[in-house]
């Protein structure tokens, strides 16, 4: 099983004392070259402040996103699961997580970051600023992780929960012509019984999906075993479209 997050903006300061960077060292290391590719041009856009801040949409008060893309090759790391913050990360509550659960995400959660691809949960990582429509000098961020992101993902043989905003699908489609992959979608029921795309609470009611998950432990064999057990913690789990789950929140 697999469960993919989207990224957050914001990441949180600091990192492991001595540790750097190690692209040898991040999981799924066939996606070496596109991360090169990536970092080599976010460090030769680092070079000058003011066109990078204009090429992330960044503004005067943000002057130390840049200053710590300008170090990404020197500066402390941390578990991909503890750098992102905002709104989805505080409802997943990492820091809280059981020992078994940090385990369970090392071996069944990804992240998607735009600079990085596909990252394990216990992946070290330094604090970025990069996002998915962000543009980088002579690549594009699309044409770089799309087909890369997508063989990982077909490569996967297990049931597989994609809990990317749709902007993040568009960077590396899971398999859509597999029984077993689901892209999740929230939804709110309001007090007429309809259900409606929810938007504000989007984020948190996946970091807590998530959150439930992993503090689990189990590996689901397929969507009707998922489904099952999300009805017995009382979870509005439903299927929906073609390759769609449904979460009530």
């Amino acid at each position: 099983m697999l469960i993919v997050l989207p990224p957050s903006e914001t990441k949180r300061d600091g990192g492991a004392e001595g540790t750097v960077l190690d692209l040898a060292r991040l999981s799924h290391p066939e996606l070496r070259a596109p991360r090169r590719t990536t970092l080599s041009s976010m460090r030769k856009l680092a070079r000058n402040l003011t066109t990078m801040s204009a090429a992330l949409k960044l503004g005067p008060n943000q002057r130390f996103e840049l200053l710590r893309n300008r170090a990404l090759v020197t500066s402390p790391t941390m578990p991909a699961i503890d750098r992102y913050t905002g709104v989805l990360y505080e409802a997943l509550e990492a820091e809280s997580l059981s020992d078994a659960a940090r385990a369970f995400a090392t071996e069944h959660l990804v992240i998607h970051s735009a600079l990085f691809g596909l990252l394990g949960a216990s992946d070290a990582v330094p604090a970025y600023r990069l996002s998915h429509d962000s543009r980088l000098p002579g690549i594009s961020l699309k044409s770089t992780w799309r087909e890369p992101i997508a063989r990982v993902l077909a490569g996967h043989d297990g049931l597989i929960l994609d809990l990317r905003s749709e902007a993040y699908v568009e960077l590396g489609r899971a398999p859509g012509d597999r029984e077993n992959v689901f892209f999740l979608r929230l939804l709110s029921e309001g007090p007429d019984g309809q259900q409606r795309a929810l938007n504000h609470f989007n984020k948190k009611g996946k970091g807590e999906f998530a959150r439930a998950l992993l503090e689990s432990g189990i590996v689901f064999d397929d969507v009707e075993h998922l489904l099952a057990w999300a009805s017995s913690r009382g979870i509005m789990l439903s299927r929906g479209a073609l390759g769609e789950l449904h979460l009530v929140v």
